[in-house]
């Protein structure tokens, strides 16, 4: 017989060194012990170096060691009103690291600011490999999605509206989650009991920001057959940089493969801004790709309804937070210095 999916449990204040959070709950993802025994016996900690780059525009922490998956659920703030749209989010960090502030907490304020759930998800890391030679990062991708749909009517979400978001590694994984939602190897695991295989685990729409892994090495000209797009690919948005020398063609070489597939996909390739640029590179290209993308989720019907579409000012060409506020660009940080304050002072209703 198997056990209920988790309940939540009791609120946590999370800080990060960008910011301070209010998370309204944080679920385990295995409650009784993971799928597979854990790479590690060292605590989990920040491990963000000095030398580590910023991302838009403000450090970032940087959590190691995770043998103990969660489910961090942002709730947007007001009254629940009617089910919403929510998201996974995946941060990067090369499958060693997450990079928990800008790619996963700044994530969650956008996606708030826009009326959606965010669900930020702490996958197992370090892990030396990945699917399909290590299954530890889509059988935490996969539960995150079950417990999702499983606590919908709790946490007000539309089941039928649940999609995946990542970055780099992050990126990786939300397109696994992309085509391989159905793999049920974590049912010959010890880890079975906590499982509900009858909930689905597919996304209904997908943003994957400058991922990773996805091409063929040396060349990446090429798609590495593990991601080809299938039936159970959703809707997809990617973007990445034209300088990102890593990883900058997977995102064209896993468009190229969508349009095959008739999937409905659409792909931002900027000039400059590298790997890793999070939501809001303060004077690069793509510092204001979240417009764009909330205009993506509201082609989709994932925006609520009492949001408005975000669109730039014709005048100035400034854009505009959701409920109509000019969006002032903030002052780029000075040149060696770990400022913080841009990123404080932008509204998350202008990412």
């Amino acid at each position: 017989m198997r056990r209920s999916l988790l309940t939540p449990l009791a609120a946590l204040l999370l800080s990060s060194s960008a910011s301070a959070v209010l998370a309204q709950q944080v679920v385990p993802l295995w409650p009784h012990q993971t799928p597979e025994p854990a790479q590690t016996t060292e605590p989990e900690a920040d491990v963000t170096k000095p030398t580590d780059a910023l991302i838009s525009g403000h450090r970032t922490a940087r959590i190691g060691n995770v043998t103990k998956p969660t489910i961090t659920v942002y709730a947007p703030a007001g009254s629940p009103g009617a089910p919403h749209a929510a998201a996974l989010v995946f941060p990067g960090g090369g499958y060693v690291r997450l990079a928990w502030d800008g790619e996963g907490v700044d994530t969650c304020k956008w996606l708030n600011s826009l009326g959606l759930t965010c669900l930020l998800v702490k996958y197992r890391v370090p892990e030396p490999t990945h699917y399909p030679d290590n299954y530890a990062d889509l059988e935490d991708a996969q539960q995150a999605m079950r417990i999702a749909r499983a606590h919908a009517a709790e946490w007000h979400l539309d089941p039928a509206k649940i999609g995946v978001i990542g970055f780099s590694a992050g990126g990786n994984l939300a397109a696994l989650m992309s085509t391989h939602p159905d793999d049920d190897h974590v049912e010959s695991t010890p880890a079975a009991p906590d499982v509900n295989p009858k909930i689905d685990a597919r996304a209904n729409f997908a943003i994957l920001g400058y991922p990773a892994y996805l091409a063929v090495p040396p060349s990446n000209r090429d798609l590495n057959p593990v991601y080809t797009p299938n039936a159970f690919t959703p809707p997809t948005f990617l973007l990445a940089a034209e300088n990102d020398r890593s990883y900058g063609f997977n995102a064209v070489v896993y468009y190229r493969a969508l349009l095959d597939a008739k999937v409905p996909a659409e792909l931002h390739m900027y000039s400059a801004g590298g790997h890793g640029f999070g939501l809001h590179p303060v004077g690069m290209p793509e510092e204001h790709w979240t417009q764009t993308a909330g205009l993506w989720l509201s082609s989709l019907g994932m925006l609520p309804a009492d949001i408005h579409r975000p669109m730039p000012a014709p005048s100035a060409g400034a854009w505009t937070s959701p409920n109509g506020t000019p969006c002032p660009a903030p002052p780029a940080p000075l040149a060696g210095h770990v400022d913080t304050t841009a990123a404080q002072q932008i509204d998350p209703a202008c990412w």
